[in-house]
């Protein structure tokens, strides 16, 4: 019983998503299973040997333009494809990357909660930012200079 009302709830939420996010979340799944596949070993031996298989009437068409063409525009199209593939599936890498940052930098006492959603900062304050580590990276390397050096180390 308990299953066929949850079953009812999640037609009902189904329809009222709009119909970018259906078509978004087919695409997700596409992708996802797409980049698993394509980017197996199979599918790398399946592009070699469709290769082969142009190459072998090569000499009966005197390697002539139309004979070109053929690979050359199937290689075109499949890019172009494999690019918007490639790029979703990058995109939700990074951004389940970035969650799980900013989730290790909250949990973690003395971390700067500042630091969480750095991907949304503009160039200027990355720069910045980039410039406070670079400081912070000189001052450890001279603090073990020094402590190698047999001097003490300089404490913060």
């Amino acid at each position: 019983m308990a299953n066929h009302a949850s079953t009812k709830v999640a037609k009902r939420n189904e329809q009222e998503r709009d119909f970018f996010c259906v078509v978004s979340d087919a695409f997700r799944c596409f992708a996802q299973r797409s980049s698993s596949v394509l980017g197996s070993a199979w599918a790398f031996c399946g592009a070699v040997l469709i290769i082969v298989v142009w190459l072998v009437p090569g000499p009966t068409f005197h390697f002539s333009d139309t004979w070109q063409l053929i690979i050359n525009t199937a290689t075109t199209v499949v890019t172009f494809l494999m690019v918007f593939l490639i790029q979703n599936t990058q995109n939700r890498d990074a951004k389940a990357m970035h969650l799980k940052l900013d989730e290790l930098i909250r949990a973690v006492k003395g971390a700067r909660n500042q630091l969480v959603d750095l991907e949304n900062l503009s160039d200027d304050d990355l720069k910045k930012l980039e410039q406070q580590f670079q400081g912070l990276r000189k001052q450890a390397e001279d603090s073990r200079t020094r402590f190698d050096n047999g001097q003490p180390a300089k404490s913060r």
